[in-house]
């Protein structure tokens, strides 16, 4: 397989959108087209892997550029995963945010994305000691 290119994109088309993000089973995106729309255009920063011109990677944050980074989706075509393309759009994200000083993610409680996101430096907020942070968060 050929190595993805990986860079910044302001515009994705919204179709190539719904079939990443279908691809790997997202369905509470694909089924609101609009509001995912509008999720990757309010976003601070959208960074993606093509192979040619097909999207096989995209990943997105939401950040006020000085105190925190919120690494919000990161997703890879299920026949471009495993090859790093994952970690090269984390790293992109990381390193247009590398003044800042909380990069934060919430995502599924699985081994898998424990032991990557670690690879890159994250650490579960109950691995910071007993009582020295907590995390917070609502779903309407």
């Amino acid at each position: 397989m050929d190595e993805p290119v990986i860079g910044p994109e302001s515009e994705v088309p919204l179709e190539e959108l719904l079939d990443l993000y279908g691809a790997v089973g997202w369905t509470a995106y694909t089924g609101h087209p609009e509001v995912l729309r509008k999720a990757i255009e309010g976003s601070s920063y959208v960074v993606t892997a093509r192979m040619g011109d097909r999207l096989v990677g995209l990943a997105r944050a939401v950040s006020d550029d000085a105190t925190v980074c919120y690494l919000q989706d990161v997703l890879v075509h299920p026949e471009a995963q495993r090859e790093g393309t994952g970690r090269k759009l984390v790293e992109a994200v990381l390193e247009r945010y590398r003044s800042v000083r909380q990069k934060v993610l919430l995502t599924d409680d699985e081994k898998a994305q424990r032991a990557f996101y670690e690879a890159l430096g994250y650490k579960e907020i109950r691995d910071f000691g007993e009582g020295t942070l907590r995390a917070f968060v609502r779903f309407d």
